[in-house]
């Protein structure tokens, strides 16, 4: 099958509108890059989102592009169209994904590159497909590094959003377990299932479709010691009272894919939500928050 891939040029403060509307119609959640050095002028991120050239191709264009035109007129990108072919796609990506070390420990291999791991290093082998997280961008990176410092042997955790599974795989790898990892996205879901498996975590690791609806939270209420979210500053001010119900007292909570435009709405809602920032942790643009609720009395 063919894809379309629609490319957006937007400034920091876009980055979660655009992302939020390709992400209802691409096959796939949408991709981030961050030009190293953009030129005077030049707007510093594009956002990527990949569309089947099927039958339905024609109707999602004229929806995607009639919303679009109701965004705030800051947001409202220039999109750039590209046709690609299978094997166009997966090249493009896969040339520039090596095995790279985040951290002190975590490394992260793609599963068609070989790696040499010292005695120190946990290695997480990884497929992303169509899905996010490579450990590539700043928000997966800064959300590894917390993942890294905090989680212990035993301690439950949940990866919200997971996209490629590669968060939930590295807190298994830590010590967590068990682990669970939700996404809306059924491409998403079957890619981060097929990564637990290739790193032999199926026991540790479920992941499942859903979000975090009041219904779920109530359910597994005080169940996590920590729950890493690397979604969007959106999303995660939405969510603030059901990801503070779901920890334990005095359980953490990693918010990350958070641009400096809408940290201060995520602080708010987090803290309305009796979570307490207890640091922010920054990668350019791009900001993480780490949390913590209160301790039982």
């Amino acid at each position: 099958m063919h894809w379309l891939e629609l490319s957006a040029p937007v400034d920091a403060e876009a980055v979660d509108e655009v992302v939020s509307l390709l992400g209802r119609y691409s096959h796939g959640s949408p991709v981030i890059e961050e030009k190293a050095s953009p030129a005077p002028g030049e707007r510093p991120f594009i956002v990527k989102a990949y569309l089947a050239c099927d039958g339905s191709l024609a109707s999602k264009k004229r929806r995607l592009f009639h919303d679009l035109e109701r965004l705030p007129s800051p947001y409202v990108p220039q999109l750039q169209e590209r046709l690609l072919n299978p094997e166009d796609w997966s090249k493009a990506w896969k040339a520039h994904f090596l095995p790279h070390k985040v951290g002190e420990h975590i490394v992260i291999r793609p599963s068609w590159h070989s790696y040499n791991p010292s005695p120190s290093e946990i290695v997480i082998e990884l497929d992303p497909g169509m899905a996010f997280g490579t450990g590539l961008h700043p928000s997966t990176r800064l959300c590894l590094l917390r993942l890294e410092r905090h989680l212990e042997a035993g301690m439950p955790a949940l990866d919200l959003g997971t996209g490629s599974g590669i968060l939930a795989i590295a807190a298994a790898k830590l010590g967590a377990s068990p682990v669970l990892a939700l996404d809306i996205d059924p491409i998403a879901v079957k890619v981060a299932r097929a990564n637990t498996r290739a790193n032999g975590l199926g026991e540790i690791v479920e992941v499942k479709r859903g979000t975090l609806s009041p219904k779920m939270a109530a359910g597994l209420r005080g169940h996590f010691a920590l729950v890493v979210a690397n979604i969007t500053a959106r999303v995660i001010a939405e969510l603030a009272e059901s990801l503070a119900l779901v920890l334990k007292p005095g359980g953490r909570l990693i918010a990350g894919g958070i641009t400096g435009q809408g940290l201060d709405e995520v602080l708010i809602c987090l803290a309305l939500a009796g979570l307490r920032a207890e640091a922010i942790d920054r990668d350019g643009e791009w900001h993480t928050v780490m949390a913590r609720g209160a301790q039982r009395a």
